[in-house]
Formats: structure tokens, sequence, C-alpha cells
């Protein structure tokens, strides 16, 4: 074991064991930092407090005074909490959150020191925006932007700052985060959902889309991290070798919690739970050193913000615990990678989950509406889907055993499955009175019959119905959920819009009854959605042919899948539906594309320095000691030694071969890498990258995991797997 390793072991070995104090229930703990509803409430004015909740329900302005009054009062919170800073918090097209922080002290005309903050520091600031990704939309010259409050998601205190959650936007106007167009598609699917469900209550008022993500992610040991280059710079092993033990005994799964890690687990909660982040469950995943966190659901934005405010807190909390938290797709080769699964639904003002099937039939043609509807917009948009969840990381992930494939396909169950064809098989127009007693009776009425979990989970589907809810499986555990969530409501808003036009014109011209007219539209579109259910095995070749002969997109690369994009069908979507301008959709666009590019471009010189200043001279040095080997062995029994050396022959040339090959594919790479980087074009230079680039990562890899096993061990200058993966 080489100094630098033993060394590393050694300090995590000796680091004393943090212990955590808990004090309290975790329910006593809950939102203690965060301005909520009970903070509003003893604060504000009751006319504040009405005009907060008010825009916080259905997006009414705040008037300026009565924001004036509600800083007043966040102030005054923050301050007996101990704060010192404010800061709009936000989500540039990074992919991470930024925040700016401005003390409250402040200097009057006279010369002396208050703390000072009103409404407009807590309405808007004015970041500088020239260093953000922006995909065009601003220039570097051009540094203004602007950060608003969103006041639908609370502020909250971390550390010694107040921190409030804004949008961001340029000084012309457009969404330069993942924010805006979340809310603008969260707004969409309210209204078109709220229309949709008065078909069957009166009384809703409001629809909110739900989400429980569950995040997966790797803890490793702070010290042996920081010995390898690949992990620090990208986030990833590039090379190593399988460790002789992995995950095939699953033995890890769902085991007894390592204590070290327990305690992380228990101090990360506590904070979380101070936050406002309901985390609720823990468990061992499968890889080793693997492990998940899933919170109770909550409406879609707060849990997209609950989410990267939780990735900071994790990596916080984990460096103190002496952890590295990795949230790559596939930090390690031959293991499982980690994702994020998005639990989504639609809840009602009234507390109804529209995705949840009832007990009557009425409440049960609710749920038909709703579940097929989802269906339905995920068929037509099915390629728009696929491109929310592209990553240069999560390429990695996708279809590897491990995680849905490329292909968008929806599993919803046998039993589910089996109504659907009920339902399609039922005569057009008016039903007579046989039908509708048939249909209520054998059709509808069967549902009620359905528990929560009524059928087996299917691990290879991208897009599975869950019993009340819709998972989207495909997402990374590196991806900012709003990308997804804004394209899911913003598809599902744009079908549910449709799917009223036609049952109103059936009503209207038909004059169908309204329980007639859905099930006349509804019929139709299990029909024309047909093609996008699949609950068979995601991962079999036979599956990729039959996908292909039902026109559904394969994009197994993020260059691919970023395309549908700027598709006039995409771009119509999302001006109709008011979420985003052709001017922001294209600068996504070209931010995703650029954004794969130095992802992949980063690899290539990582690897670069990797195998000329660690492989290759730690092999050389081997061989040498070979080398001598066998010129003693010669030295002593002359003609002799051959038979003597034999071995040790062999190894010298097998390294000898790999050094050969390793440098050549690498001195290969890096041409590709700079004649990729020369490319102008953001569209061509990303496929570059992907298609002359990244090939050569694996070849690379091949030659160094070989001389990591022929190399002696104390010699080998990157932690191993084995000493990697199995920190306790």
């Amino acid at each position: 074991m080489s100094k630098l390793r033993f060394d590393a072991i050694k300090e995590s070995h000796s680091r004393s064991k943090i212990e955590i104090e808990e004090k309290g229930r975790r329910s006593e703990l809950y939102c203690m930092n965060v301005f909520n509803d009970e903070k509003m409430l003893q604060y504000l004015t009751k006319d504040a407090y009405d005009s907060v909740k008010d825009a916080i329900f259905s997006g009414s302005k705040i008037d300026r005074k009565i924001a004036d009054q509600v800083a007043e009062s966040m102030k005054a919170w923050a301050i007996s909490m101990g704060t010192t800073h404010y800061t709009h918090w936000f989500q540039p097209l990074t992919g991470a959150t930024a925040e700016k922080h401005d003390a409250f002290f402040d200097l009057l005309p006279d010369g002396r020191a208050l703390e000072m903050f009103g409404g407009r520091q807590l309405v808007q600031q004015e970041p500088d925006a020239s260093s953000f990704p922006s995909g065009g939309i601003r220039n570097t010259f051009e540094a203004r932007g602007y950060t608003a409050w969103d006041p639908t998601s609370p502020a909250f205190i971390y550390g010694t700052t107040l921190c409030i959650p804004t949008v961001f936007v340029s000084y012309t106007g457009e969404a330069l985060d993942n924010k805006a167009p979340l809310l603008r598609a969260l707004h969409a699917v309210d209204e078109a959902a709220t229309a949709v469900a008065k078909y069957f209550d009166k009384n809703v008022a409001k629809v909110n889309a739900t989400l429980g993500w569950e995040q997966e992610y790797f803890l490793i040991d702070k010290a042996l991290a920081h010995s390898r280059p690949d992990i620090i710079m990208t986030g990833r092993t590039l090379v190593g070798h399988s460790a002789q033990k992995d995950q095939q005994l699953d033995d890890h799964y769902f085991g007894v919690i390592p204590s070290r890690v327990l305690s992380f687990m228990s101090d990360l909660e506590k904070e979380c739970t101070k936050l406002g982040i309901p985390v609720k469950t823990r468990h061992n995943e499968v890889a080793p050193n693997q492990f998940e966190l899933a919170p109770v659901f909550e409406e879609a934005n707060l849990a997209v913000d609950h989410n990267l405010l939780l990735m900071d807190v994790m990596e916080k909390i984990a460096d103190k615990h002496g952890f590295v938290a990795l949230f790559h797709e596939k930090p390690f080769a031959g293991i499982n990678g980690s994702g994020k699964h998005n639990n989504w639904s639609l809840v009602t003002n009234t507390g109804i989950n529209l995705l949840s099937p009832g007990s009557t039939p009425m409440k049960n043609l609710r749920f038909l509406t709703f579940f097929i509807n989802t269906i339905k917009a995920v068929d037509t948009y099915e390629e728009l889907l696929r491109s929310s969840i592209a990553s240069a990381s999560n390429d990695h992930r996708l279809g590897a055993n491990e995680a849905p494939p490329s292909i968008m396909s929806i599993f919803i169950g046998t039993q589910l499955s089996g109504v659907l064809d009920e339902l399609e098989g039922v005569s057009q127009g008016k039903l007579s009175p046989e039908e509708k007693t048939e249909l209520k009776l054998n059709v509808v009425g069967k549902i009620p019959e359905i528990l929560l979990d009524n059928t087996d989970r299917n691990r290879t589907s991208p897009f599975a119905f869950t019993g009340n809810r819709f998972e989207i499986r495909g997402v990374g555990s590196k991806i900012n959920c709003a990308k997804p969530m804004t394209v899911l409501n913003t598809i599902v808003a744009k079908q549910l819009l449709a799917f009223k036009k036609e049952a109103d014109l059936l009503i209207e011209k038909k004059k169908l009854k309204k329980d007639e007219a859905v099930f006349n539209v509804l019929r139709e579109y299990i029909k024309t959605s047909k093609r996008i259910r699949f609950d068979g095995d995601g991962y079999s070749e036979e599956w990729e042919k039959e996908a292909k002969r039902r026109k559904l997109s394969n994009n197994k690369t993020t260059p691919e899948a970023l395309k549908v994009l700027t598709s006039k069908e995409s771009l119509d979507l999302f001006k109709t539906m008011k979420v985003m301008s052709e001017v922001e959709v294209k600068a996504r666009q070209d931010v995703e594309l650029e954004a794969y590019s130095f992802h992949v471009q980063i690899e290539g010189r990582v690897f670069n320095e990797l195998v000329y200043n660690h492989i290759i001279p730690a092999a050389i040095t081997y061989q040498n000691q070979l080398m001598q080997n066998v010129k003693g062995l010669k030295e002593i029994y002359g003609a002799a030694y051959k038979k003597l050396a034999e071995g040790q022959l062999n190894i010298i040339e097998s390294i000898g071969e790999h050094i050969t090959e390793i440098k050549k594919k690498t001195d290969h790479m890096t041409q590709a890498r700079k004649k990729s980087n020369s490319l102008l074009d953001l569209n061509k230079k990303a496929f570059a990258y992907c298609n002359d680039v990244k090939p050569y990562f694996e070849e690379i890899r091949s030659h160094s995991d070989a001389l990591e096993k022929l190399v002696e061990d104390q010699l080998w200058p990157l932690t191993k797997y084995r000493e990697l993966l199995f920190v306790k």
C-alpha cells in the first residue's frame, strides 16, 4: 500500500467518533429555523398575513407596504435567532443553488449604525448575472440580473443567514433559473387540473402538484476521497478495478447501518428537521457505502427547494463526520449508481389525491380521468420527458441494469391494464342503460378493490404507477428535480386542457351527459396512447426492438436527448402554456449542451493527469523492480535464468504492452478533445465530445485497471475500490 493511501486510512481510523447530542423530539424541532405559518401568525399583522397567504394560494401580488411589514417581521425573527446576514437563495442554470450575503448592518446619514431590512430588499435584489450560464440570453458585459421573492417557499435560517427563496431573471425579463419555469408550469397544471376536477367536485378551487423525491448517495471517507484526483475533480472514479467483493451477496441492501454512518444520518436529520425538510426514511442501498433518504410528500416547488437544500446540508454534515457525499449517478464502475426517483401526484385544496382510486364509481371516474390523461401526456411528449433527465453523469446510469432504460414507457400493472382494456371495448356514443349498468358494475366498480400496492414494482420502467402516484425513476441523483417537474406538469396541463375542450364539445354539441362525454374521450385516449404502456422487462433486447416498432424514441446520450427541446412541437408547447418563451427554451438547450461538453472535457483532462502522473510512473517503477530481479537471476544462474524468471518476464511484457496502449489511447483522446474543443457550434461540440472523445475513456480505463491488478499494491498510487467502499 502506498504511503499516501496508508496515511489517509490512518487519519480516518484515528479520527475521534463524533457524538450527536439529541435534544427533544423531532416534532419539536420541526421548522425551528423556518419562517412558516406559525411564525407569520406570531410576527405579522393580520393584513400582512392574509396578503402573504393569498399570494401563496392564488398568486396575487403583494403590495410594497405589506412587503415592508413582512420584511420587518422577518428581520425581527431572524435576528432573535442569531442571524447577521440575509441572502436571496436562487437556482441558476448551473443545476445548483447560489447566494450573495448582505448584512442587516447599515449606517444612517448621521453615522449611527442600525440593523435594516425592508420590503425593497425582500422583494427584489440585483446579483451579478454575468458569470452564470444564460445560453446567450445575457452577454458577459451585461451583468444585471434580478432575484425576486417567491412567497410560496418560506424563508429559512441556515447558519447565521436568513435565506429567501427567489426566482432569477434577466434585465429583459427572461428566466435565468430553474425555479421560474417550474412555478409557471405549476400554475398551468393548477388551472387546467382545477377546471377538470370541477367536473366531479365544484368545491375544488386549487390543485397542487406534489413531489416526493428519494435521494440516493454514496458516503466515502474524506481522507480517502481526497487521495483520488478523479473523485475530487469529477465526482466519480475514472479508473479502478472492481473489489473482489462488492454487492454480489446483496448483504448491504437494507442491512444494519454502520454506526459512523448512523451518527451522520442522525445529525443530518436533526438539521433537516429544523429547516422544515420532512425527512422520514433512511436505509442502506444496494451498493456498498450507498444510502437513501426520503421525505414526506410536499408541494412540488417546496419539495424541489428542500431537495436542493438537503444536498447542500448533506455535504456540510458529511464533512463534519469525515465523509464526502457523492451525488454522481455512477461514481463507481461495476456496482449500482444513484438515482432520485420523483414521485408525482395532484392534490386538491379539499385534500383529494386525484391519482388515488376511490370508493365509488364517480370517484373512480375522476381517478381514471387524471390517470389516463397523464398517460396520454407522456405518450405525446415522451421524448421531451426523456430530455429533462439528460446529463453527462446520468448517461452512465440509464439502462445499466440498475436504472430504467432511455426508452420512455409507462408501467401500470396487470390489474389497471385490464381495466383500461375493458374501457376500450365499450361502444362509442351514448351509453344504453344496460351499458351504463355494466360499465359501472363491471369496469368502474372494480377499481374500489384496488389497493394502493395492487401490483409488483417494475424497476426497469422509467415512468411507473405505484398505487396513488406516478414515479419517474430515471431522474439522476445529481439532477435538479425542477427540470423533470417543469416538463411533466407542463405536458399534463396541456393534455388536461385538450381533454376538457373535447369533453365540453361532446356535452354541448352531442348533448351527452358529463360522464358519457368523459368516457368517450378517455376511451379514445386509451387507444391512442397504448404504445407507451409496457409492463415487461425494459432491459431486454426484445423491448428495444418492440419500442422501435412502436415508434418510441431511444435517445441514449445527452446530445441526442436534447435535440427535441427546440423542435416545433416543444417550442409550441412551452409557449402555449406560458412556461417558457422560445428564447428561454433555446437558451436552456445551449446551457445543457455546453455543460455536457465541459463535463466530458474535464474528465478527459483528469484522465490525462492520472495516466501520466500516477499510473504510468507506478507501472514503470514496478516494471523496473521486476527487471532488476530478472537481472539478478541472470547473474546468479546464467542461461538457466529464463526458466526461473518466466513469470517475471511475462509480467514485464504485459506491463509494457499496457503502458504502450494506455499512452497511445490517452494521446489519441487528448487530440480528439482538442479538436472537439475548437468547435464553435455547441451542438456539434457536444456530439464530438460524445462520439469522438468519450469512447476512449473505457479503453483507457481497461488498461489502467489491468495495470492495477499487475502492479504491487504498495506502489499503486490510487486508493482502491476495496478501500473506498468498505469504510466503517
